[in-house]
């Protein structure tokens, strides 16, 4: 009596000869197709190793990061995309917009200082900008220091209101942090009221750094700021958890981590924040923006 296997493999070569198909090549095409799933399987595995702390990161950095391992398995940039569209796996890119600048009212507002000015290294200027990451239920609103060259976050807090303490707490963190205090130092920032208070100026005073603040109701005056806000609510979700402020500063805390010691930046030549801080010899990759008179953006 036949078993299963032989009657199936008996089908199959009839299956082959009626259609009129050469039963090597039927084999060679359920080999091929048996590695290409278990390859995907390998690279999808791969893949969510590294969205587990980055859950939105983008496929040339996912490629950067995991180069080493692909290529054991002969997966190049191309192939990693393919394989992440078939599983639904690309990341499209979210937009949302909650103004948090009031620039209506009475201290003082500064000049715009670093239009022209090419960063060459770290700790020559710093960005400020505040971004809203909660809900109707319960507001938030991250106040962040970022170093324009390294693109590190230096400084942050997390608060309940749009009062000045939050900025406040964020500078002083930044300025803690601090690894050249002995060269020379721009804050940029937008005109709001949390910057131009005598508070916050004051302070900058104290610590000898210069202000510059945006002269036009454009975000590309302050792009680095507002990309750096966008990566940490577009790819570490920070503003989607629903939760109490003590849970969201271990969330923004944790987050901040990963984006400065592992998160690689094209305009870093692919080096993570961290990395780029601690030197001061590479020229940072940047275009001109055609939006804003020439006014250089960074890629990240």
């Amino acid at each position: 009596m036949k078993n299963f296997k032989e009657d199936q493999k008996e089908t199959i070569i009839s299956s082959c000869e009626l259609l009129g198909v050469n039963r090597q090549v039927y084999y060679r095409a359920i080999k091929s197709k048996k590695h290409k799933q278990s390859l995907a399987k390998q690279v999808i595995a791969m893949v969510r190793s590294v969205r587990n702390l980055m859950p939105r990161l983008g496929t040339r950095k996912l490629y950067y990061i995991l180069k080493n391992e692909l290529s054991k398995v002969h997966v190049g940039r191309d192939k990693l995309f393919r394989i992440l569209k078939a599983n639904h796996m690309v990341i499209k890119p979210k937009k949302s917009y909650h103004i948090t600048t009031d620039s209506h009212h009475r201290f003082r507002k500064h000049k715009n200082k670093i239009n022209e000015i090419e960063f060459n290294r770290p700790e020559q200027v710093w960005v400020s900008d505040i971004t809203y990451t909660g809900n109707r239920k319960n507001p938030s609103y991250l106040a962040l220091v970022t170093d324009a060259y390294s693109k590190k976050i230096m400084g942050y807090d997390i608060s309940n209101s749009l009062e000045v303490g939050g900025s406040l707490r964020a500078l002083e963190m930044a300025l803690r942090k601090r690894s050249y205090k002995d060269q020379s130092l721009i804050h940029h920032s937008d005109r709001g009221l949390q910057y131009c208070s005598n508070d916050y100026q004051n302070l900058l005073k104290d610590k000898n750094i210069i202000t510059s603040m945006t002269e036009k109701y454009d975000p590309y005056e302050n792009a680095i700021a507002e990309r750096v806000n966008g990566i940490l609510k577009q790819e570490f979700a920070i503003a989607t958890y629903d939760t109490d402020i003590e849970t969201k500063k271990l969330i923004i805390k944790d987050a901040v981590n990963i984006y400065n010691s592992l998160r690689p930046h094209f305009s870093n030549h692919m080096r993570t924040p961290d990395m780029m801080h601690k030197q001061q010899k590479l020229k940072r990759k940047q275009y001109k923006s055609k939006k804003l008179n020439n006014l250089k953006i960074v890629q990240l």
